[in-house]
């Protein structure tokens, strides 16, 4: 199948902060999937942003060159910073090449009722990571609407036979309260290591990660909801607006201030992150607090464990250092789990076999 990607090629747009993670986990696994059976190629919109100048009309014309000069079966959508405008017309002009268009959304429990509900027209399929969406979009009439989740890309994160040289390890931001979190943690004598902007440690190069999954008695990961609760608050009024880098804030327009608050509250809903599925995807034991339909793709207790609050958190941590047999079977069929259902090879080919393309 012949597919055109589109997602930003580095993490905020920021060439320095190294891949992001559509790129490195939907474009990679896209390429190899089914025996490297798809043609598949990239559009970057933050490269083509930056290099354009920022300028919205010649990154669209772009694109749709390529679309009208490549022919894709499918355009697959992720994200990127195009106009409204853009993504009207892109249905149009891939209509006109016999293409159907794609997008995924992961963050639909907070942007549906802002963002989502008014763009998913622009498209002919819809693939929506928040269960509770799933109804909303048919709610208003949108039909081609399919629940999915985030994945494995089974291609990169492998499973490695490594020495446990950690006792617990957390590879994220310290935002929200994760920061706290962990320092609870220290201060009831627990050994934590952790990666990422605003860690002492600093950031884990992308190719450390399977290693870092692999070496680690527990891997711990929080799905709970990140981000200042005040800027969230406020997103509800204000807005950012201007070229990247000069942008400043601007008063929504009160009209939209009710869809505001619904995706402010979605925000608060813990959503499964991606980074479950690769530290099991790897072999590691998961350590991790619920999420939304969390308990119908890994079984509690079997395949990883969850944590009810921090007193849980830190008697569960005890308990699974000291009961490593245990441990270890619970990180194994986690792992079995991940390859048999959750790569995004069987993601995107259930996918692609809904919307009619079957490899």
């Amino acid at each position: 199948m012949k597919i055109l990607f589109i997602s930003n090629r580095y993490k905020r747009g920021e060439p320095e902060r190294g891949p992001n993670y559509g790129y490195h986990n939907f474009y990679d696994a896209l390429l190899k999937m089914n025996n490297a059976g798809n043609q598949v190629i990239f559009f970057g919109v933050d490269e083509a942003l930056i290099s354009l100048g920022e300028n919205q009309k010649i990154v669209k014309e772009k694109l749709f060159k390529i679309i009208s000069e490549e022919k894709p079966q499918l355009v697959f959508f992720l994200e990127g910073e195009l106009a409204q405008s853009t993504l009207r017309e892109m249905k149009n002009m891939a209509e006109k090449v016999n293409a159907k268009t794609l997008w995924w959304v992961s963050d639909d429990s907070w942007m549906f009722d802002a963002i989502s509900k008014k763009i998913a027209p622009y498209f002919h399929w819809v693939v929506t990571a928040d269960s509770m969406s799933f109804k909303k979009y048919q709610k208003i009439g949108y039909k081609n609407v399919i629940h999915s989740q985030y994945g494995c890309n089974h291609f990169y994160y492998k499973k490695q036979d490594l020495p446990k040289i950690y006792d617990v390890t957390f590879i994220g931001q310290p935002h929200s309260v994760r920061g706290r979190m962990v320092k609870k943690l220290k201060e009831a004598g627990i050994n934590v290591q952790c990666w990422g902007y605003g860690w002492p440690s600093g950031v884990l190069a992308q190719e450390d990660m399977p290693k870092v999954f692999s070496q680690s008695k527990i891997n711990l990961n929080f799905n709970m909801s990140s981000g200042s609760l005040l800027k969230k608050f406020g997103s509800i009024f204000l807005k950012h607006r201007g070229e990247r880098g000069e942008r400043k804030l601007k008063i929504n327009n009160p009209k939209n201030w009710p869809d505001n608050f619904k995706s402010f509250l979605g925000s608060l809903r813990p959503q499964i992150h991606c980074r479950s599925f690769e530290v099991l995807g790897c072999g590691g034991f998961l350590l991790t607090d619920d999420a939304d339909n969390f308990k119908d793709y890994y079984q509690n207790g079997k395949e990883l464990v969850i944590f009810k609050n921090f007193k849980d958190l830190v008697k569960k941590i005890k308990y699974y250092l000291n009961h490593e047999q245990e441990r270890e079977i619970i990180a194994r069929a986690g792992y079995e789990r991940t390859m048999k259902d959750h790569t995004y090879e069987k993601r995107f080919n259930e996918i692609f076999k809904i919307i009619g393309f079957n490899n």
